[in-house]
C-alpha cells in the first residue's frame, strides 16, 4: 500500500510517500514562501526522484487542520484535485495528532500545541499505548498560560511538541515537568501523517472521496472575525 501524505497546516510544507512499513521519500521546506509556490513543485520533484507517479498511490493522506486557514485550503484543494483525477481515496488526519505521532516512543504524556494567536494555542493531549498514541481529549483552543498552569500542577512528566513551543519557550522553560523535543520533531511530518493514514485505511476509518472531506476550522478566521466586528459597530452606530 502506497500513501502520499500532504501537510500545509503550518509554515512548513511537508510531503512524503509511505509504502507499507517503508518510508520511500519525504520532503520538507520550512520557509516563508507561500504554499502555493512550494507545494506542487515539491510533490512533482519528490515523485520524479523516487520513480513514482500519482497514479501509483493507493490513497492520499491530507492534514485537515487546525492550522493556517490559507495553508489548509491550498493543501486540501491540491489533494482533492489529484484524488478526483486519479480516483484515489482521501484520508483526513489532524495536525495535532501528527505532532503527537512524532513522539511515538515517548514515555511521557504528550501535549501538541500550535499557535492560535492572541496568546492562545490549538492543543490536544495524548498518551502512548501499545506503541500508538491515544487521544486523551478533544481538540480545543486554550490560553497558553492556562494550559501551562494545568501541566505545572500535574504530577506527571510531559513533552510539549509543536511549532508554538518556540513562541512561548521562555514560559515553558520555567516549568520543571515539561520537556521540549528536538527541532526535527516540532514540525508536523508528512511521514507521521502517512503512518496514521495507513492505519486508518487498514481499519476503514476516516476514508473519504474528494467531495466529502473539508478542512477542520476550530474557529473563524481573523478576517471573518474582523468583518463581523466591523458589521457590529455599524449596526450599533459606532
Amino acid at each position: 500500500m502506497k500513501i502520499l501524505g500532504i501537510d500545509t497546516s503550518t509554515m512548513a510544507a511537508n510531503v512524503a510517500v509511505l509504502e507499507d512499513d517503508k518510508l520511500i521519500c519525504e520532503y520538507t521546506i520550512n520557509t516563508k514562501k507561500t504554499h502555493s509556490q512550494k507545494l506542487m513543485p515539491m510533490i512533482e520533484n519528490m515523485l520524479k526522484l523516487s520513480d513514482l507517479e500519482i497514479k501509483d498511490m493507493d490513497a492520499i493522506g491530507i492534514c485537515v487542520g487546525p492550522g493556517s486557514f490559507t495553508g489548509l485550503r491550498i493543501g486540501m484543494a491540491t489533494a482533492k484535485a489529484m484524488a478526483h483525477v486519479n480516483n484515489i481515496p482521501l484520508i483526513g488526519v489532524d495536525s495535532l495528532e501528527i505532532l503527537g505521532a512524532n513522539m511515538d516512543l515517548c514515555n511521557r504524556k504528550i501535549c501538541s500545541i500550535l499557535d492560535a494567536q492572541r496568546n492562545q494555542v490549538y492543543m490536544n493531549k495524548y498518551a502512548l499505548e501499545n506503541n500508538k498514541i491515544k487521544q486523551l481529549q478533544e481538540i480545543s483552543i486554550k490560553p497558553i498560560d492556562e494550559l501551562l498552569g494545568e501541566i505545572a500542577s500535574s504530577d506527571e512528566q510531559w513533552v510539549l511538541v509543536g511549532e508554538a513551543v518556540y513562541k512561548y519557550k521562555d514560559k515553558i522553560d520555567q516549568i520543571k515537568n515539561i520537556t521540549i523535543p528536538s527541532p526535527a520533531n516540532n514540525i508536523t511530518k508528512a511521514s507521521s501523517l502517512c503512518t496514521i493514514a495507513r492505519d486508518k485505511m487498514l481499519a476503514n476509518e476516516g476514508v473519504h472521496n474528494c467531495y466529502d472531506i473539508n478542512p477542520m476550522y476550530i474557529r473563524k478566521s481573523q478576517a471573518e472575525e474582523q468583518y463581523e466586528e466591523k458589521q457590529k459597530r455599524l449596526r450599533d452606530g459606532k
